[in-house]
């Protein structure tokens, strides 16, 4: 194995493993079929679909974009943070009280499912303002050159495209999961997804909160 191919394969399973934890596809199954529950199997097959495009865009254009973006309209990332973590807590909440509070009966199927194909299945129930922090502090400390490029930018790509095909998988066939493990059995690992949920919301205001706090001038 030559020294630049040995560097993607280590640069693929850096991204896969600072991804994966946070975005949780595993985790976010179950709520995504509660969220979804009024849609037949092509409808969720076709979300599935959906989500993971927008999944995947979403985490590559914060690895390329993500800090130009911040700087741009001059936010840091623990704003982001706490922002981002104060509405994946609500989404937790909500979800414990009422798993089917995020899906209210629509007229028509079509629209509803457009609709929430990006907000709020692909953010922030699948890429958050944690995967995005991580994906931004990934594209922020490579070095700028030709030979960094040749070698990151594969790796981010394969990275990314792996943990969008758990995503697919997970949320594709969710289904069968509620099936095999029953309805008592899918509103426990339901009702545990929502309250983790809410835990890493707590925990995402949290970093964000206490690294503002720390730029304030000591009293």
């Amino acid at each position: 194995m030559t020294a630049d191919l040995r560097q993607i394969v280590e640069g693929v399973l850096l991204v896969f493993a600072a991804l994966f934890p946070i975005v949780n596809p595993l985790g976010g199954a179950p709520i995504f079929l509660a969220m979804t529950s009024r849609c037949d199997h092509d409808e969720r097959a076709l979300l599935a679909r959906r989500v993971t495009v927008n999944a995947f865009v979403l985490l590559v254009a914060s690895v390329a974009t993500g800090t130009y973006v911040l700087e741009f309209f001059g936010l840091s990332v623990p704003v982001v943070q706490l922002a981002g973590g104060v509405v994946v807590s609500t989404m937790g909440w909500r979800l414990l009280q009422d798993p089917g509070a995020i899906d209210r009966p629509s007229t028509t199927k079509a629209p509803r499912s457009g609709n929430i194909a990006f907000y709020p299945l692909t953010l922030p129930l699948t890429v958050g303002p944690g995967s995005i922090s991580v994906a931004i502090t990934i594209g922020a400390n490579h070095p700028y050159s030709v030979r960094s490029l040749l070698i990151n930018v594969p790796a981010i790509l394969i990275g990314v495209t792996l943990v969008a095909a758990t995503v697919f998988v997970a949320y594709r066939y969710a289904d069968r999961l509620s099936r095999m493990i029953g309805e008592t059995g899918m509103g426990v690992v339901l009702r545990l997804s929502a309250f983790i949920l809410l835990c890493i919301g707590v925990q995402i205001a949290w970093n964000g909160a206490s690294a503002l706090l720390r730029t304030l001038p000591a009293a």
